[in-house]
């Protein structure tokens, strides 16, 4: 973990002046001190332990790079950004009490993360309650915004401080249908989810496209997502005549049903959204993978012109993990803040106000940015406005793209 000194910007509430205070074991004051900066840290919540690790470092690492940048850059005056990250385990639980441990922590004026729309389910109340904002670069579930209402047509942005720069599952899974039934010509899907937030809500709204177009429902079924044995799941896909299965998941699962499945004699492509899309998945589920799909939010962040620069200080950096799905996504999240930050000391000549998280959180709503995956902004629920997806086929030992696009695009 990078982590320098970290110096408290607290309100004396005697006072009420804004004063600084060293915080123990902390060790870097005198630098602080001798450049006259405010530290100001940006919390990363997100696995970097575990099944999940390879998405989640590449999420921490890319937020380190953007405060990283920042500084080197003097992008805000008077104010040297940090990144204190902390290890979920993709665990709701874990998820909180890294939540309340950032908000104890008054130089914390942001956070990005998590990884798993069921571990922010867990931390929104608490971030809100702060007023502290997070920005989620993976969060995919649309009643993380919306409100659980959100499919009916009843939409309510129950946390202000909850912002994304991923698109939704309400785009992601009615897409994949798209591109399956209208191009790839499957009309006939077994769908399979893990029963968790993240995978129920993608293969449902997947399921209610599908069938919109006049797909085909061969079968469902749930999976245990911890169990490494799938043997009851792929004897009903292969006697259901199902020309494709969906999976509403993550890939430490779907790449072992994914070999299972072509195991047992069913020649046919498993498709799944961003949870899947990781070289990870090509790796557990072997040679037979070759074929299988995966949606992403957004474009292939390597064709971007907008990333060029991203990739090549990424690569610079020296980072021992990739950037993954999520890196450019993290960055943006993270670039959001530090332009939050700036747009509020700007405002309040040059200094951070007492009440700092309100202000910055209050300034992320409005940010618009040419970013790492194109136009950072946030429409009225917190979601961003950037809807655009890509669809990724595993060939030889890599996902390729496929094709880009919006939802009915």
């Amino acid at each position: 973990m990078r982590q320098r000194s970290l110096i408290a910007v607290t309100a004396a509430l005697a006072a009420g002046a804004l004063t600084l205070t060293a915080c123990g074991s902390r060790g870097d004051k005198a630098n602080d001190a001798a450049s006259g900066d405010i530290t100001v840290v940006i919390g990363v919540d997100a696995p970097l332990t575990g099944d999940l690790s390879a998405l989640g470092l590449g999420i921490k690492n890319s937020a380190d790079l953007a405060a990283k940048q920042a500084n080197e850059k003097k992008y805000v005056k008077g104010v040297t950004f940090k990144i204190e990250a902390l290890d979920d385990q993709a665990q709701a639980s874990s998820g909180q009490q890294n939540a309340t441990k950032l908000t104890a922590d008054k130089d914390v004026l942001g956070v990005v993360g998590p990884l798993n729309s069921s571990v922010s389910e867990s931390m929104q109340k608490v971030f809100d309650d702060a007023k502290l904002v997070q920005i989620s670069p993976a969060n995919t579930s649309p009643s993380l915004t919306q409100g659980p209402k959100w499919a009916t047509g009843e939409k309510v942005r129950t946390y202000k401080s909850y912002f994304r720069t991923a698109t939704t599952d309400a785009i992601q899974g009615p897409f994949a249908a798209q591109y399956l039934f209208n191009k790839a010509g499957k009309k006939n899907v077994f769908i399979i989810d893990d029963k968790k937030t993240y995978g129920a809500g993608l293969a449902g709204t997947f399921k209610g496209e599908f069938t919109k177009l006049g797909g085909k429902i061969a079968g469902e079924g749930h999976i245990d997502p911890e169990s490494t044995d799938f043997g009851a799941i792929v004897t009903q896909v292969k006697s259901s005549g199902a020309d494709v299965v969906y999976y509403g998941g993550e890939y430490p699962a779907a790449g072992p049903l994914s070999k299972q499945i072509k195991a047992s004699g069913a020649n046919i492509p498993l498709v799944g959204g961003d949870g899947i899309y990781d070289k990870k998945y090509v790796e557990l589920a072997g040679a037979g993978a070759a074929g299988d799909l995966a949606t992403s939010v957004g474009a292939p962040v390597e064709s971007l012109p907008s990333a060029k620069d991203f990739v090549a200080n990424y690569t610079k950096a020296g980072y021992k993990e990739p950037f993954a799905a999520y890196g450019g996504y993290s960055y943006d999240s993270a670039w959001a803040i530090i332009e939050a930050v700036k747009a509020t000391v700007d405002g309040n000549n040059g200094k951070l106000p007492a009440d700092a998280r309100a202000k910055v959180l209050a300034a992320v709503q409005g940010v618009s940015f040419d970013g790492v995956t194109g136009k950072v902004s946030f429409d009225e629920f917190g979601d961003a406005t950037n809807k655009q997806l890509t669809v990724y086929k595993v060939e030889g030992t890599e996902w390729k793209s496929v094709e880009s696009g919006t939802l009915g695009g």
